[in-house]
């Protein structure tokens, strides 16, 4: 297995954690490469599982890339480990994020997206933790900076996140009323957020509050689609609808109104 490290301190004398991520699974595009997107897994799962669903979808003009998270004890498994983009509790505003992990994925989407041409367009999405994980990278991207104010380096064209949820919602806000920069980054950054409401693990309501939080904070250009009856997984409609969203928003050749 190949393993690459991510290694993002603030500065600090505390011991720094390394990450070690796992393989990385890579879906060419079929036609003409118009966008470069990161699709991030949920928890306890792998790059490989996601990468053999988007190489079915009718998307021709996008590179997918398709990273596995780090393996690494989780509080909310009592500490047992397994892959995870970063350490989490209960899903809950008052739960305490983890900073440093956060950090570290987002570097490492990052860095991987860094390396595509000048003229390809740039995204990042997940499932689940992979969702939250996108989110956060978009904060990352609007703010223009990591949690530890390290800079963000690369410039995003669409978030896309399934049944999941909105990290750091509690400062989001006021940390975005400091920049008028961001302020303009956020209300142009299209994002699709999508959930269903049968979902029974990452409840319906933590999706819908993102998406408010969201909003109020200025993401101008975001759309929420609500699923009935659709549990923790995505169905084909779901994944039609990200197809129309990411054609449109990322003005892919044969692209339609949504």
């Amino acid at each position: 297995m190949s393993c690459n490290t991510s290694n993002t301190g603030s500065g600090s004398r505390t011991p720094r954690r390394t990450f070690e991520f796992g393989r990385t699974h890579v879906v060419r595009p079929k036609g003409n490469h118009q966008a470069t997107i990161v699709w991030l897994h949920g928890l306890g799962d792998k790059g490989s599982s996601w990468s053999q669903l988007l190489e079915t979808l009718p998307l021709p003009n996008i590179k997918w890339i398709c990273p596995t998270a780090p393996s690494r004890p989780v509080a909310l498994f009592g500490g047992f480990p397994c892959t995870a983009w970063f350490d989490m509790g209960d899903i809950s505003e008052d739960a305490p994020d983890d900073m440093e992990g956060l950090d570290a994925s987002a570097a490492h989407v990052a860095n991987l997206l860094s390396t595509e041409p000048a003229d390809i367009k740039l995204g990042v999405g997940g499932f689940s933790m992979g969702a939250a994980t996108a989110l956060y990278s978009a904060t990352c991207r609007v703010l223009g900076q990591y949690g530890n104010g390290n800079p963000y380096p690369v410039n995003l064209s669409a978030i896309v996140g399934l049944s999941g949820w909105l990290p750091c919602s509690r400062t989001l806000r006021n940390r975005m009323e400091a920049s008028n920069e961001a302020a303009r980054r956020a209300a142009s950054l299209p994002t699709l957020l999508c959930h269903g409401l049968g979902d029974d693990v990452v409840a319906y309501g933590h999706g819908e509050k993102s998406a408010q939080v969201l909003s109020s904070a200025g993401f101008r250009n975001l759309m929420f689609r609500t699923y009935n009856g659709l549990g923790h997984y995505t169905i084909p409609e779901e994944t039609d609808d990200v197809c129309t969203w990411l054609t449109a928003s990322l003005g892919l050749e044969g692209s339609r109104s949504y």
